[in-house]
């Protein structure tokens, strides 16, 4: 247990800050999710959407310190592929 004032302020914040944090998280995946949904039923025009709201929830996630700036530059990059591939094959 904390001891001193500012301890216990810290442990106030963490708290504070890992909410906020899963539940940045939370809607990053959940917006993935949406847009892989939109791939798999063949909604391109749906998905394209998708992939953009998508681009800018994994960027805000990443500029806010969640996720590293290479896991975003990955993250995107791989959904991309996705759509390409199925808009191609």
């Amino acid at each position: 247990m904390a001891h001193s004032r500012t301890a216990r302020k810290r442990v106030r914040q963490n708290l504070t800050h890992r909410a906020r944090n899963r539940w940045r998280l939370r809607a990053m995946r959940v917006a993935i999710k949406d847009f892989r949904g939109k791939l798999e039923e063949g909604d391109l025009n749906g998905a394209k959407e998708s992939l953009r709201s998508c681009c800018s929830i994994i960027d805000r996630t990443a500029q806010k310190g969640v996720i590293h700036k290479n896991q975003a530059a990955r993250r995107k990059s791989r959904l991309n592929a996705a759509l390409k591939a199925k808009v191609l094959g």
